[in-house]
């Protein structure tokens, strides 16, 4: 597959496509942050509204993960990814021309939704390589996609200077207009060159995309308490933007009532498409059978990789800077090398899951890898010397994004006619992570200080947020060991993971030959 992976031909042509529309998606989604600082001189901004803004360019990508994975099943990826890539242009084009903080908010909320993209293009992938190269396929499609947010951090500043014509400052508005109309030109390219299954293949989809169906009744309380945090995290995002003023009391509220109504609309979805298995109507063969058990623990991987990446990308400069006192822009440039291991890391870890024969035992090293990892930094100081920071640093960003590439080498063979809904909600997990782990970050120095952090001296007040890095490295290195543990005790080989064939292709083939 190395050899031919450069050819722009069949397969590999979908492949390009593919991770180039979410290379483009992530352009979009991170087109803000260069900006903050910009965006926030423009509109005379408070340092809260900065971060709020910030907040809701992740709020809505939650349900809209889980969403799209329902559309996905049902409509397949090449009109899926195509209407969403289109679709950026809208807020992009809302956000660049916006006159005051409420358009800010509403239009970056609208393009959280972007940030689902990921999603699609799991599916895509898993439906043109067979079992035994989907996890270098996957690692391809996530890494070198998810290089766009590193993309977006380094050349639209200079794209934006340009855009100003030798005047002061950066032409912002110009650059996030220009990012969405170039994702909506390729949206419709994607949709003219490619198609969602390889020829003669059938685009499997379930009898119903309104929620998850599982096969015992076991299963589906599980599934019931699994959708639990997709909820409750957004009541934490709700709860943020009051604390910044946002919400007023009244309008919190109404944002925890809308999310409770939220999840039991999501729970009535789920009972109709498995009210026939809860009432008995329906039995699953064994051989149709799948453990929504494995969905969780995967779930609960993309907490530990994916979530603490994107935590993590959030704090790496200032913790650089304040470590070791260096300049904002060294800083900078260290942390970016985290997000730059995106490029080799993610397909490392799908090629070790294909390669070392059993993906279970992949995923539990990685994961525990990454936790040990996290512990390591944990240790970090002033006293340390700066180029073994910065190697550690590096090795442990390639344990934790290796970790999702393995995780997407498992997500496609857990399921097949379900591979959309299950990418999504292991997806919207990642998120629900990362703003668990953020929230925990930025209210580790008020812990520490035990909420006598404003009368402190500037000297035990650095003391402090080292104490507080220092915690919140141990945290992620905690849970990504539990979680490895899960990894090598529940987490189960899945079924053909190794095949030349996905899940019911040999069958259908034979019938086809038959008749």
């Amino acid at each position: 597959m190395l050899g031919e992976m450069w050819s722009f031909r069949g397969r590999y042509k979908i492949l390009h496509l593919t991770w180039f529309a979410f290379f483009l998606s992530f352009v979009v989604w991170f087109n803000f942050a260069p900006f903050s600082t910009a965006v926030r001189e423009t509109f005379n901004l408070e340092l809260g509204q900065v971060r709020t803004i910030a907040i809701c360019n992740v709020a809505l990508t939650v349900p809209a993960r889980v969403i799209i994975g329902m559309l996905l099943d049902k409509y397949g990826p090449r009109i899926t990814y195509s209407i969403l890539l289109i679709y950026a242009a809208i807020p992009c084009v809302t956000f660049g021309l916006a006159q005051n903080f409420s358009q800010l908010v509403i239009s970056r909320l609208a393009l959280s939704i972007v940030g689902a993209g990921f999603v699609v293009g799991i599916r895509m992938t898993a439906e043109w390589f067979p079992p035994k190269e989907i996890g270098l396929a996957e690692g391809i499609y996530g890494g070198w996609g998810n290089f766009g947010s590193a993309a977006a951090a380094f050349t639209l500043p200079t794209i934006a200077g340009w855009l100003a014509f030798g005047g002061s400052g950066l032409n912002w508005r110009i650059a996030i207009i220009g990012t969405g109309i170039i994702s909506a030109i390729y949206g419709v390219v994607y949709f003219l060159n490619v198609r969602d299954t390889p020829p003669g293949k059938v685009y499997q989809r379930p009898p119903s995309t309104r929620g998850i169906e599982v096969t015992t009744k076991k299963d589906f309380w599980f599934l019931m308490l699994m959708n639990v945090p997709l909820s409750g995290i957004l009541m934490v995002l709700s709860w943020r933007l009051k604390k910044v003023g946002f919400f007023n009391e009244g309008a919190f509220t109404i944002a925890i009532l809308a999310l409770l109504g939220l999840y039991l609309f999501q729970a009535y979805n789920c009972w109709t498409v498995n009210k026939d298995l809860l009432s008995g109507k329906k039995k699953y063969a064994p051989e149709d059978r799948y453990n929504f058990s494995q969905v969780a623990i995967l779930e609960l991987t993309y907490i530990v990789n994916f979530g603490s990446e994107l935590a993590v990308v959030s704090m790496l400069p200032a913790f650089f800077e304040g470590t070791f006192d260096l300049s904002k822009q060294a800083a900078g440039a260290i942390a970016a090398s985290y997000a730059f291991m995106n490029l080799m890391s993610r397909p490392g870890g799908g090629l070790l899951s294909d390669k070392l024969g059993s993906r279970k035992m992949t995923m539990g090293v990685l994961t525990a890898g990454l936790g040990i990892g996290y512990m390591l930094m944990g240790t970090i100081s002033g006293g340390w010397w700066l180029p073994g920071a910065i190697l550690l640093t590096m090795a442990c960003s390639f344990f934790v994004q290796a970790a999702e590439g393995s995780t997407f080498a498992i997500v496609p063979l857990v399921k097949r006619r379900i591979t959309g809904q299950v990418a999504g909600n292991v997806g919207a997990y990642g998120n629900v992570g990362a703003v668990a782990y953020l929230t925990i970050f930025s209210l580790l120095p008020e812990w520490v200080s035990s909420g006598k952090f404003a009368g402190f001296s500037e000297t035990e007040k650095a003391a402090v947020i080292a104490q507080s890095n220092t915690a919140f490295f141990q945290v992620m290195g905690v849970a990504a060991l539990i979680v490895a543990f899960l990894c090598f005790f529940i987490l189960k080989e899945p079924k053909g993971s190794f095949s030349e064939h996905h899940e019911g292709e040999v069958e259908k083939e034979l019938v086809t030959s038959s008749r």
